[in-house]
């Protein structure tokens, strides 16, 4: 089979055997994977840890089952999955232990190859009326958006929220919101992915570089109330924009370190002042994604792709991530 290692600070495309079997494991053919920031992290070598060397990267794949070892019940052959980038989070509050493990980390190899093989807690079923490609999108960027809209949020019927930008988790948080029924502002600098958010749901937009005083288009649009929540995708500095966008008591959901994970001055009067809630969304558990996919199912709610590359294009497609072009996920087929 081809797995991608990341040798000498660079990926490398090697040809390796089939991983053999053990017991409650299971083997999935791998038929595609989408791309997080946080791979680019990694494969650059900028992550806040340092991957080990030959590590395989990438945390979110869509397959088929093809083996189960001894002692795995949860799964038959030929069901169709997707991994689970914090496998141990299986329920209640996120805790060490459970974060310690993540597919594609610093203590376990990720899913950048045509096979791999897991514990069956490293899957989750899904919908059939998914592809791959689109079930691929689902494990950090769809989780970590239902955690934050729905799982951690206390917005009701009718509240604003703001998303920043259009990638793969502000995406998923617009249709999310949107079936919670919330008033939708989404921010980007491109005036046509603005109107494909419109398309998805979104009430009002905000081209960030045309309005140079975004924050008080923001303000106008709540009648000078600000915002019930800010899902912010861009971490570092923004925070204190966020922060200005809020009001009494609002949220802001950290989804994202785009801008770096060290934050700016912030007026932590203006925290005190507004009682705000700044917070941490780190994915979600096993069982809230599978809420997720309860919902995602009844609704139908379809994974917006931006592009695909083909699997000895990675290198390509990290790089066409980095450029910020994308409008929602960008995937690799195998």
């Amino acid at each position: 089979m081809k797995v991608y290692r990341i040798q000498n600070n660079k990926l490398e495309l090697t040809e390796e055997n089939i991983p053999s079997i053990k017991n409650n494991e299971i083997i999935v053919k791998i038929k595609a994977l989408s791309l997080n920031y946080r791979d680019l992290l990694v494969t650059e070598g900028i992550a806040h840890w340092k991957p080990k060397e030959n590590r395989v990267p990438f945390s979110d794949a869509a397959g088929e089952i093809v083996e189960i070892g001894e002692g795995s019940d949860r799964f038959k052959v030929g069901d169709r999955v997707t991994s689970l980038i914090v496998p141990n989070w299986e329920q209640g509050k996120l805790t060490p232990d459970k974060i310690n493990v993540a597919i594609g980390g610093p203590s376990s190899d990720g899913v950048l190859a045509e096979y791999v093989a897991f514990p069956e807690n490293y899957f989750c079923k899904i919908p059939d009326y998914l592809s791959y490609e689109e079930a691929a999108t689902l494990p950090v960027a769809a989780l970590t958006a239902w955690n934050a809209i729905i799982e951690q949020s206390n917005l009701k019927l009718g509240d604003t929220i703001l998303i920043i930008g259009t990638g793969g988790v502000s995406l998923f948080a617009l249709q999310f919101s949107k079936l919670a029924g919330y008033n939708i502002i989404i921010t980007s600098s491109s005036d046509d992915k603005l109107e494909k958010a419109k398309a998805l749901g979104a009430h009002h937009t905000i081209n960030y570089k045309a309005h140079k005083d975004w924050i008080q288009e923001v303000m106008n649009f709540t009648s000078g109330q600000g915002v019930n929540q800010v899902v912010d995708v861009v971490g570092g500095s923004h925070i204190s924009e966020s922060l200005k966008c809020i009001k009494s008591e609002g949220i802001i959901s950290m989804v994202g370190v785009i801008d770096g994970a060290t934050v700016g001055s912030i007026n932590t009067g203006t925290i005190m002042y507004k009682a705000a809630k700044i917070q941490g969304i780190e994915t979600g558990s096993t069982e809230m994604y599978q809420r997720m996919l309860i919902a995602m199912n009844l609704h139908k709610v379809k994974p917006v792709i931006n592009k695909v590359f083909p699997f000895d294009k990675v290198p390509e497609a990290l790089s066409y991530l980095k450029n910020g072009s994308h409008f929602g996920k960008v995937c690799i087929e195998i």
